[in-house]
């Protein structure tokens, strides 16, 4: 089944495999390709525990557990399977970004075009990241500031 067809993930399947992960999270797919692309190779290398630059379905299925999602590992393994390549024990990190972009197209419906012509938005997203850090408002991001953000 590896490197089969990946399934067409829909709100209902995420709801099966666990009540309420169909739920969206406003921070699941941000605005800004590039702060999404740095967070999902955050989020990869936490999940692969070995480093070997796969995830298997037991590294993702322990992950989400620890994140309080647990889920049925047989049905976790019959989704991620369709992911995987051929040759490869897990998902390397472009097959994780797939199956991220399937699970958002699931939640928010398809992100073709969501950045096109969004630079106007993403300078937006990128001033309120600035103001989130510059708490006085005074136009710096002082290391007290920055420390007060980093400990919150």
């Amino acid at each position: 089944m590896a490197g089969a067809k990946p399934l067409e993930i829909t709100p209902e399947h995420l709801a099966s495999l666990k009540p309420g992960l169909a739920r969206a999270s406003p921070s699941f797919r941000l605005r800004s390709s590039s702060l999404n692309y740095l967070r999902l190779c955050r989020v990869f290398n936490l999940f692969d525990r070995n480093g070997d630059g796969e995830i298997t379905a037991d590294e993702l299925c322990l992950a989400l557990d620890r994140l309080g999602l647990g889920i049925d590992p047989e049905e976790l393994c019959s989704l991620v399977a369709c992911y995987i390549q051929p040759g490869r024990l897990g998902l390397d990190f472009e097959s994780f970004i797939t199956l991220h972009r399937a699970l958002g197209d699931a939640l928010f419906g398809s992100d073709d075009g969501a950045y096109a012509g969004g630079e106007a938005e993403e300078e937006e997203e990128m001033k309120e990241a600035f103001r989130v850090f510059d708490e006085d408002g005074d136009g710096y991001i002082s290391a007290r500031e920055l420390q007060a953000v980093l400990r919150s």
